[in-house]
């Protein structure tokens, strides 16, 4: 029996028409194996075109979208007409006008947590830049560039009244760079663009940390929230980011004679596990050990990381523009000052490449200091 293969429209978002192939009797789905009557093409037609670009892009996505119901047909009909080449570079033709912008989409929703709203983040960007939609055919390192130019000068999605910070636009990039390298996997790129492709330039953001005389002083000033004391002391004496010490549990911790006190951590920036050792005096600003489901910092809430934490800086005579996140800066630096290693910072801060940890070193005033004293001229 002859399958029939019709094109059909359905709406969707944006006044548009997107156009799928109906087959009847149903076929095979080409990577799941069940029954399936519908193919969508990844092109879409304007309601009522508006001008005469959008009735040239109806006209042409027709055309397109009829060739491949054609070709579609003759190939579940009559497959001993096109050779394996002619099958293939129809397969290429095909995936080609598919809309990476959508796949980009697909690619997100498929993550989980921060990661997710990351992606979705770098989606809104690329949407915009695009206009919605992008054929695979149109992917290539012109269009990288200008993605990349159009990050470095846009405007942030948060306030009009300034620019995309460079190392969200290097964040977001990076996103397009890992689309690009999945794209090639799942063949819808046919030349690895990723690694032709340079990533953005990482910015260096460790603009305020606490001295350790900071630290101390901080340690010794009185605070109406005594919880709010705890968690900052704690942050600032084990580098442990926010939401990793709100999302804490007793299970995580645990002792052994041979490295004292630790913490499994799972970061929610990268999704990577590690552990970080801490001081015996960071292990009693925790409190009393529970239940190893429940929370450490039960309570931990952003009150604390944006109010609570400024009204103890000022009451400690600390007048520097800080962040919560800056304490992990702190412990960073701290620890360089002190004399740690890089490679045992860098496993204890959870960095996945020494490039990272490298960052405290440049920041290091003791070392500057030291450095700045070892040429000496005798001028007796």
């Amino acid at each position: 029996m002859a399958i029939k293969v019709k094109l059909r429209e359905k709406q969707m978002s944006g006044n548009r028409q997107s156009l799928y192939l109906d087959f009847y009797p149903a076929i095979p789905h080409p990577k799941i194996g069940t029954l399936t009557r519908r193919e969508f093409l990844g092109l879409y037609l304007f309601d009522k075109p508006q001008n005469p670009i959008d009735k040239q892009h109806n006209k042409e996505t027709l055309q397109l979208a009829q060739q491949i119901r054609q070709k579609r047909e003759n190939n579940l009909n009559k497959p001993e007409i096109y050779t394996d080449f002619e099958k293939e570079q129809l397969k290429i033709k095909e995936r080609s006008e598919k809309d990476f912008v959508a796949y980009f989409k697909g690619l997100a929703d498929k993550r989980k947590a921060s990661n997710h709203d990351n992606w979705i983040s770098a989606y809104k960007y690329l949407e915009k830049f695009t206009n919605g939609f992008l054929r695979f055919a149109e992917v290539n390192e012109q269009f990288c560039d200008e993605f990349k130019e159009f990050l470095l000068t846009s405007k942030s999605a948060k306030s009009s009244k300034r620019c995309l910070s460079k190392n969200s636009a290097v964040f977001y990039f990076n996103k397009l760079k890992a689309a690009l390298k999945q794209a090639y996997k799942d063949g819808y790129l046919y030349t690895d663009l990723n690694s032709k492709v340079d990533c953005i330039e990482t910015e260096d953001v460790i603009k305020h940390t606490l001295t350790f005389e900071e630290l101390k002083v901080l340690a010794k000033t009185e605070c109406d929230n005594n919880f709010c004391k705890r968690v900052v002391l704690f942050a600032a004496q084990t580098g442990i980011p926010f939401m990793e010490m709100k999302n804490l549990t007793w299970e995580q911790v645990d002792y052994s004679a041979l490295y004292g006190f630790r913490i499994s951590i799972q970061r929610q920036k990268t999704q990577k596990g590690y552990h970080t050792n801490i001081s015996e005096e960071a292990y009693k600003y925790m409190g009393e050990r529970r239940l190893p489901s429940d929370k450490v910092f039960e309570g931990l809430n952003n009150q604390i990381r944006y109010v609570d934490f400024q009204i103890f800086l000022a009451k400690a005579g600390i007048t520097k523009k800080m962040t919560f996140h800056d304490l992990r800066h702190t412990y960073g630096t701290i620890q360089i000052d002190m004399g740690t290693d890089i490679y045992t910072l860098m496993g204890n801060m959870g960095h996945s490449n020494v490039k990272q940890t490298m960052r405290y070193a440049k920041h290091s005033n003791k070392l500057k200091r030291e450095a700045a004293d070892k040429i000496k001229l005798d001028l007796k």
